[in-house]
């Protein structure tokens, strides 16, 4: 496979993270077909254009700053500035970051797989829980009552 075909494979995974959820380098190295190569993803993402979120007006955006380290940490740089900057994407998403500096990434990871969840209508939020049927032993009694009977006509037992 060619270099621009592994760049379009791990550029196709990253866009496809949602908004509000991050990945690993090795989750999207994985999920491109290029297992243990997460330094790989980090090269293609490091190396994408300053205005990489979007570009060009044919691409679509390549949120980049969705990719985290395996700790869940905004990975180094060498410029502070550049690390900022992807925390502050990340929180603008509703990101939040523990004290250390770390996200949940069970709250915050992307599971590719996962069916995504429906969104309720305001209708079915207001709308009152199902009335619950009877029991069986209820119903029972019911059909065997001689107010029932007499009521259908029928002779009761005695």
């Amino acid at each position: 496979m060619s270099a621009n075909e592994r760049t379009a494979a791990i550029l196709a995974v990253v866009a496809s993270i949602p908004r509000g959820r991050v990945a690993t380098y090795g989750q999207i190295a994985l999920l491109a077909g290029y297992p243990g190569r997460a330094r790989l993803v980090g090269t293609i993402l490091r190396d994408l254009p300053e205005d990489s979120t979007q570009v060009s007006k044919k691409t679509p955006l390549i949120p980049w700053f969705r990719v985290l380290g395996a700790s869940g940490t905004v990975s180094e740089r060498g410029d502070p500035i550049h690390e900022g900057f992807q925390r502050h994407l990340l929180e603008e998403e509703g990101i939040e970051f523990s004290s250390s500096g770390r996200v949940d990434f069970r709250r915050f990871g992307w599971d590719p797989l996962a069916r995504p969840k429906r969104q309720s209508t305001k209708v079915a939020e207001t709308a009152p829980p199902p009335a619950k049927s009877p029991a069986k032993s209820t119903m029972r009694a019911v059909r065997k009552s001689p107010a029932r009977s007499r009521a259908s006509g029928q002779k009761t037992r005695t």
